[in-house]
This record gives structure tokens, C-alpha cells and sequence, in this order.
């Protein structure tokens, strides 16, 4: 099967293209079946695929499936070919098989839309594209589904282009990824430029990964750190993060599929991929642990006071991914990559729960219109607090392996701050998490007693797959167990072919009794996190309101999002914008324009003056040609006399 890694994408592909070419001749049944279908071949495959690389010796895992020769430019040559190795494989697992969760959860949500075969058409070329970017075995090819699902992600945020807000959503996505992508580009450029110095012309991952010494500590710092650029615009980290919170506007399922288990993880899995290059930049690894620690803490506290449920699940995302960051930045690479497993399990989840709210609340996503949910959809409070307590790092639950073995490590490796950062912000994320679960499935309903009658639990095929993410949720975790607690960590070794220079050290010398601090610190902050919450929105409601109005300056700073957004428009948006009315009004109208207007004027005037001499009457030229005359005898007879 190693033969037919080209199948994995290749199904996603086919369900495009049928459902884009002939899919108006078909029912929407058909449509979602093919959809569906497309990403659940897929995931078959991979299973397939997995299995069979298990069979390998661990120094042996690693296969490529070559297609065909893509771009040959004398003596620079890319390939259309798929990479086959531990950390490709996990990622395509997670990418088909909550992929095809949320296809079949699809079906119900989006089932009386009339964009419903547009919206599958562009569902399977998202999960195609980022197929395309975590099998590609190369940089250039990775680029082509960088690039394919910044695209899809414009058109799944702005699928309701109607609204205006839906399709400012979309285009600020676009826009904010573009930025990031500048620097990966610049990244590339930097790679190709320093070694084709000593004859290489490729981009393939082997061949840059086994010159990496060729570059200099200057260079490959530079390079990282322009890919990082990167990884911050399509993983939404501090200064780009700003598109995600908008991406809201987009269908439920598609908060889901870019918040989970795909585009928002491209940044993750880049570094982890390069941790060769970055594992050679100390200062790269530096700054790419400091940011994901900031922004772990950041956009916790924005999500604090915020009440709108898909957007605290935005700004948790955000957070999480910070974690991510925060483990690949200190070497621990496997930990990051554990991390965005359990959290495509976990925030997948959540994102559908919410989407069950919205369908029966008639898409109301203010929480404090809500209350006293856990009772009309059972269901979907269940599996709901299955993904929150993970999320919140509770014992047995997947998030807390993988979230403690970050902060773990962050702590074991040196990173004090980026530790503590990491701590302050999973208290933080079990506060805001629980004040969503209080006040919108406890308490008395706050709906119109019309909504209220109207509540009820979504349909099986929108539960079932919520029911597969829960489990997942729970169990995801265990195959992670740090030695500590009794497991092997088999999740680290499994990666540790390659992740030779960053996660594959063991912790042989780090002290049981200080991992179990701090392992008792992580989880001790989270129930105090959910303690403070249930204080403040059970047991004394009041509390919060009084709380704001004492702290109103730093209420209203979280509230507003610390005004990041209004700043960026001024400094940016309306910058770029009166510098674009600058260029139009200055230079294209008032030089441009001025000096070709200035000639075509020059010309009509010089023309009108030429035209006064022909005016067709023979006297004027018998005129002329006696003036000419009396010139010419004149200057002769003047030359004459001197």
C-alpha cells in the first residue's frame, strides 16, 4: 500500500469533482453521501496505510510515493510526491477521521440550506488541500495546500456572502494569511538562494534536511523565523491572530473543521516538520515558545468576558494553539504534536455542540440568552462536558496528558516563564469554559417561552458523530501515559525517527517528585479555575455583575478585545488605505496624469499652432512666400555689407 499514498487525497479530490460538475443533477442525500464518502475512503486508507507502516522497524518509516515531475527549471526540480513517516501519518489520521465526523454531521446542520451542494464541493477540497500540505515531500508542494486551504477557508468563512459581516469575515481571513504567507515565501526564497551556493536546487525535505548544516546559524535563525511568520498567520498566533474570532461568521461545521483538526494546525505541524532547521535556531525556538506562551494567556483573557459562544470557543482555540506552540518551541515536539491530536478530538467537539445549540435556538449564540440547556438536549450537554473537561486538563481526560506533558517539559527544559504563562492560562481556560457550561445549559431558561416550547435535541445524524468525538475526548489521551503515571509514552517514541535533535530525548534524568508537583499544580489551577466559576455564575450570580463594575477599565479593555482590532484598522487598514488615496490622488493624478495630459496638450497646442499656417487660400501662401523672400534677400544683402 505504500505505493498508493496518492489515494489519500485522491478520494477527497474525486468527491470535488462529482459533486462540483454533476452534483445539480443530484438530491442533496446523494450529495452528502458522496461527500461523506469521499473523506471516509480516506480515512480507510490511512488506517490501512498506518497499519502497515506498524509492521516497519521504527528506523524504517519512512516511505515516498513519487508521481510525476511537477516543475523543471534548469537545474531546479520539484516532484509531485507524497511522504509517508510518523508524524505525516498521525496527521493525516486526525485530518480524515475528524474530517469525516464532521461530513456526517454536515448532513443534518446545513440539510435545508440552499448552498448545501456548494457547501460540500468546497468541504472536500479543504480537506484535499490539506491533505495535499501534510503528505507533500516537499516545501514547494506543501506551499500549493498552505495555499489551497487559505482559499477554501475564505470561501467556507464567507459562505453566507449575503451578510455583510460573513463576507468581511471571509476577506479579513484572506487577507491576514496573505500577510503571514509573505514571510513563508520569503523563507523559501532564503532556502533556495543559500543552497544553490553549493550546487543543491531542491526543496524536497530529505536533501534541505540532510544539508542543514550547510547554513549558518544567521541564516537558518532567519529562515525559521520567516516561516514562523507564517505559522502565526495560518495558525493565529500573536501579532495575526486576529482573523479567527471573525471566522465565526462561517457555518458551524466549518468553526469546526478549520478550528480542530485542520488549516488552524498547518502552523504546528510546519515547525514540527522543520524541527531539524529548528532545532539548529535556539533564538527561533525562543521566540516561537515565547509567543505561544503569550498568546495562550492573551486570548484566555479575552475569552473571559466575552458571550458569544462560538466566539469564547475562538478565542479558546487560539489559546490552545498557543500550547501547541508553547511544546514545539521548547523542543518537545511530540508533546505539541499529542496536543493538537487531543484538541482536534476535544475542540472539534465543542464546535458541533455548539452548532446543536444554534439549531435549536434558531441560531442564537448569546449565552445569556440561553440557561437550563442541559435539559432539553441531554445528548449534547454530555458529550459537551466530555470535551470541556478534557479541555480544562481534568485527570483521565485526553487533555490532560497531553497539556501536562507541555507544561511539563516547558518546566523540565528551563522555560520558567513560558511555564508559568502556561499555567496562568489553563486556570484561566477552565474558568472560561465552566462560565460558558453554567450559564448556558444550568440555571433557569432565559429564552422567550416561543424558543423555549421549540427546544429540542438535534437529530441522530448530527449526535453520532459528537458521541465518536466524546469517546475520543476520554480515551484519546492514554496513548500518551508518561512513564510517571505507569505508561510508556508510546506517542514519543513512536516519533522518535523523526524528531531526532528535539522531542526523542528522554527524560532520564528528571525527578518523579517534580513531575508530579507540577502535574498537581496544572490540576489543582484548573479546579480552582472551575471552583471561581462555579462561584460566581451558581452560586452567586450577582457577584460577576458587581465584580465588572469595581474593575470597569479592565472589563471594558477585555470586553473590546484590547481594542486590537480598532488599532490595526487604524494603523493598517485605513493607513494602507489613505497611503492608496495618497498614490491616486498625488501621484497618478497629480504627476502621472499631469504629464501625460501635459503632453497630449503640448501636442494639441503645437498642432493648433501649425494648423493657423495651412488655411487653404492662395494668398495667404503667396503671402508667405513673399515674406520668405524678403527674409531671405535680407539676410544675404546683410551678410554682404559685413
Amino acid at each position: 500500500m505504500m505505493s498508493h499514498i496518492w489515494l489519500i487525497p485522491f478520494f477527497p479530490m474525486v468527491g470535488f469533482l462529482i459533486n462540483g460538475l454533476l452534483g445539480v443533477r443530484f438530491k442533496r442525500s446523494w450529495i452528502h453521501v458522496i461527500a461523506a464518502s469521499a473523506i471516509g475512503l480516506s480515512f480507510l486508507t490511512t488506517i490501512i496505510l498506518f497499519v502497515d507502516l506498524m509492521k516497519v522497524a521504527p528506523e524504517a518509516r519512512h516511505f515516498e510515493d513519487v508521481l510525476f515531475n511537477w516543475i523543471v527549471a534548469g537545474k531546479f526540480k520539484a516532484q509531485v510526491a507524497f511522504l509517508i513517516d510518523p508524524l505525516s501519518i498521525v496527521m493525516a489520521l486526525v485530518v480524515t477521521g475528524v474530517s469525516f465526523m464532521i461530513h456526517i454531521y454536515s448532513g443534518g446542520y446545513m440539510e435545508d440550506d440552499p448552498g448545501f451542494r456548494r457547501f460540500f464541493v468546497y468541504l472536500n477540497l479543504f480537506v484535499f488541500s490539506m491533505l495535499i500540505l501534510i503528505l507533500a515531500n516537499n516545501f514547494l508542494l506543501m506551499f500549493v495546500g498552505w495555499e489551497g486551504v487559505g482559499l477554501c477557508s475564505y470561501l467556507l468563512i464567507g459562505f453566507w456572502f449575503e451578510k455583510d459581516s460573513a463576507a468581511n469575515a471571509g476577506k479579513k481571513a484572506f487577507v491576514v494569511n496573505r500577510i503571514g504567507d509573505f514571510g513563508f515565501v520569503l523563507g523559501l526564497f532564503l532556502i533556495v538562494a543559500t543552497l544553490s551556493q553549493h550546487g543543491i536546487w531542491s526543496l524536497d525535505f530529505d536533501v534541505v534536511f540532510k544539508n542543514a548544516p550547510l547554513f549558518s546559524t544567521t541564516t537558518v535563525t532567519a529562515i525559521t523565523l520567516l516561516l514562523f511568520v507564517g505559522a502565526t498567520g495560518k495558525s493565529a498566533q500573536i501579532p495575526l491572530y486576529v482573523w479567527l474570532p471573525d471566522a465565526m461568521e462561517g457555518p458551524t461545521p466549518v468553526s469546526s473543521l478549520i478550528h480542530a483538526a485542520t488549516m488552524v494546525t498547518a502552523g504546528v505541524y510546519m515547525i514540527a516538520r522543520c524541527n531539524v532547521l529548528y532545532s539548529m535556531a535556539p533564538v527561533s525556538l525562543e521566540v516561537v515558545a515565547v509567543i505561544g506562551a503569550l498568546t495562550a494567556f492573551y486570548a484566555a483573557t479575552m475569552a473571559l468576558v466575552n458571550n458569544d459562544f462560538k466566539r469564547i470557543l475562538a478565542y479558546s482555540t487560539v489559546s490552545q494553539l498557543g500550547y501547541m506552540f508553547m511544546g514545539v518551541g521548547v523542543g518537545a515536539y511530540s508533546a505539541g504534536i499529542f496536543h493538537l491530536m487531543t484538541h482536534a478530538f476535544f475542540k472539534g467537539l465543542l464546535f458541533l455542540a455548539s452548532g446543536c445549540v444554534m439549531h435549536a435556538m434558531a441560531g442564537e449564540l448569546d449565552i445569556r440568552k440561553m440557561g437550563g440547556l442541559k435539559k432539553f438536549m441531554p445528548v449534547t450537554f454530555w458529550t459537551y462536558m466530555m470535551a470541556t473537561l478534557a479541555i480544562c486538563g481534568i485527570p483521565g481526560f485526553s487533555g490532560f496528558f497531553s497539556k501536562d506533558e507541555i507544561l511539563w517539559q516547558s518546566f523540565h527544559r528551563g522555560h520558567i516563564v513560558v511555564w508559568l504563562l502556561g499555567t496562568v492560562a489553563a486556570g484561566l481556560t477552565a474558568f472560561y469554559m465552566f462560565r460558558l457550561t453554567f450559564v448556558a445549559f444550568f440555571g433557569k431558561p432565559r429564552m422567550d417561552d416561543e424558543l423555549k416550547h421549540h427546544l429540542h435535541e438535534a437529530p441522530k445524524v448530527m449526535t453520532y458523530p459528537m458521541i465518536v468525538l466524546a469517546i475520543a475526548s476520554v480515551v484519546g489521551g492514554y496513548i500518551g501515559v508518561p512513564e510517571v503515571l505507569g505508561g510508556s509514552n508510546r506517542f514519543e517514541k513512536f516519533f522518535e525517527p523523526v524528531f531526532t535533535g528535539g522531542a526523542a530525548h528522554a527524560l532520564a534524568h528528571a525527578s518523579a517528585s517534580v513531575e508530579f508537583l507540577m502535574m498537581g499544580i496544572s490540576v489543582a489551577v484548573a479546579v480552582i479555575g472551575i471552583i471561581v466559576a462555579y462561584l460566581f455564575y451558581i452560586k452567586n450570580p450577582e457577584l460577576p455583575v458587581r465584580l465588572a463594575n469595581g474593575m470597569k477599565g479592565l472589563y471594558t479593555l477585555l470586553y473590546n478585545k484590547y481594542f486590537v482590532d480598532e488599532i490595526y484598522n487604524s494603523l493598517f487598514v485605513q493607513g494602507t488605505k489613505d497611503f492608496a488615496t495618497f498614490l491616486w490622488q498625488k501621484v497618478d493624478v497629480g504627476i502621472v496624469d499631469a504629464a501625460v495630459n501635459g503632453v497630449a496638450s503640448l501636442v494639441e497646442w503645437s498642432g493648433g499652432m501649425i494648423r493657423k499656417l495651412q488655411t487653404g487660400y492662395v494668398q495667404t501662401y503667396a503671402f508667405s512666400i513673399l515674406v520668405g523672400g524678403v527674409v531671405v534677400f535680407v539676410y544675404f544683402f546683410w551678410e554682404s555689407l559685413f
